[in-house]
């Protein structure tokens, strides 16, 4: 699916806009309300050997929680790399092999 494709069926599938992010790899982010409203935003990673659906939690030191992490077993699998304009992001792996996200807020990133 092209990303344009992909875009299409976010809006038409969540009701959301997209953002493209150009990181190491393509991110768009996914807005599916107002800010001011609760709800839960996401996003759509360049598709991969390792697709997979995964869940993101907000970290205060994603420094800090990826020894953690590394400390009890886990494994970091993408350290903290920028998403510009919002925050620093990793990809880490718990000791049962689930795949997770780290997210620190941080609107100088980049």
């Amino acid at each position: 699916m092209t990303r344009t494709a992909r875009k299409r069926s976010t809006r038409r599938y969540l009701g959301g806009r997209t953002s493209a992010f150009r990181a190491p790899q393509y991110y768009g982010m996914v807005t599916t309300g107002p800010d001011s409203e609760p709800g839960i935003n996401g996003g759509l990673f360049q598709r991969g050997n390792d697709a997979e659906t995964s869940v993101t939690m907000d970290v205060e030191s994603i420094e800090d929680t990826m020894k953690k992490i590394e400390h009890e077993g886990g494994k970091v699998v993408q350290g903290k790399m920028p998403i510009p304009g919002m925050g620093w992001f990793a990809t880490c792996k718990d000791t049962e092999g689930n795949t997770f996200g780290l997210f620190t807020n941080d609107p100088e990133a980049a």
